[in-house]
C-alpha cells in the first residue's frame, strides 16, 4: 500500500514539474522572445501597422474603415472610400464603438439578392462620384467598388476605383484634378514579387495623404 502511495505521489510530482515547466516555456519565454524579435526586426507590424496623422494615429493599413458624414448616414464625398464591409453581422454587446463581426455574406454569385444589391449599389457608386460634365456610368464602376472582401474589411481598393473617385475627391476638396491623381498613381502598389495579386491603392494610407494636400491647399 505504502509502495502504491509513494509511486503515485512521484508521478504527480513528476507531473507537475512537467506541467510548470512546459507553462513557463510556452507561456512566458516562447511569447516573450518571439515578442522581442518582432519588435527588433519588425516594430511597426508588430505594433498592428498603425498609421499616424496630426501626431495621432489615425487607424491601421491593415483595416479598411468608413469615412462617413457625422452620424454615419452617408459617406463623406471629401475622402476617397473603400470597399464596402458587410461583413457577417455586428457586435451588439458593444454600445459604445460600431463593431462589425469579420466575414463574407455567402451569397452566390446567382443569388437574387446579391445580384439586386450589387445593381443598386453600382448605380449609387455612378451617382455619388459623378460630377458637372463628368457623369459616371453604372458600367463604368468596378467590382470592388460594389462586393466586399472574404473578410469585410480589406484596406485596399483597385486602381480603377480610386482613379474613379478622382474628380469627385478634388472638387470637394478645391483641389486640381491633376494633383489629385497624382496622389492616386503615389499610392498605387504593384504585384508582390512582381506578380502575386493584382495592383492596389491603400484608402488609408491614401486619405492620409489627402489630408495634408488638402491643408496645404
Amino acid at each position: 500500500m505504502n509502495a502504491s502511495v509513494s509511486s503515485n505521489a512521484r508521478l504527480l510530482g513528476a507531473a507537475l514539474k512537467a506541467l510548470l515547466a512546459l507553462t513557463a516555456l510556452t507561456g512566458v519565454l516562447y511569447p516573450l522572445a518571439v515578442t522581442g524579435v518582432a519588435q527588433g526586426l519588425f516594430p511597426g507590424r508588430a505594433d498592428g501597422s498603425q498609421v499616424s496623422a496630426g501626431g495621432r494615429v489615425v487607424g491601421s493599413s491593415l483595416i479598411g474603415q468608413p469615412y462617413d458624414l457625422p452620424g454615419g448616414s452617408r459617406p463623406d464625398p471629401r475622402w476617397f472610400q473603400g470597399r464596402p464591409a458587410d461583413g457577417l453581422t455586428e457586435n451588439t454587446l458593444n454600445t459604445r464603438y460600431r463593431l462589425l463581426v469579420s466575414g463574407a455574406t455567402n451569397l452566390a454569385a446567382d443569388n437574387p439578392v446579391l445580384i439586386r444589391r450589387v445593381e443598386d449599389a453600382r448605380a449609387a457608386v455612378a451617382r455619388f462620384d459623378s460630377v458637372p460634365g463628368h457623369p459616371v456610368r453604372p458600367s463604368d464602376v468596378p467590382a470592388d467598388a460594389v462586393t466586399s472582401s472574404g473578410s469585410g474589411l480589406d484596406p485596399d481598393i483597385s486602381p480603377r476605383y480610386a482613379r474613379l473617385q478622382v474628380r469627385r475627391v478634388a472638387r470637394e476638396n478645391g483641389l486640381p484634378v491633376d494633383r489629385v491623381r497624382a496622389l492616386v498613381d503615389r499610392h498605387t502598389e504593384g504585384r508582390d514579387l512582381g506578380f502575386i495579386g493584382e495592383p492596389r491603392v491603400n484608402v488609408l494610407a491614401l486619405n492620409t495623404a489627402l489630408g495634408a494636400l488638402a491643408a496645404k491647399g
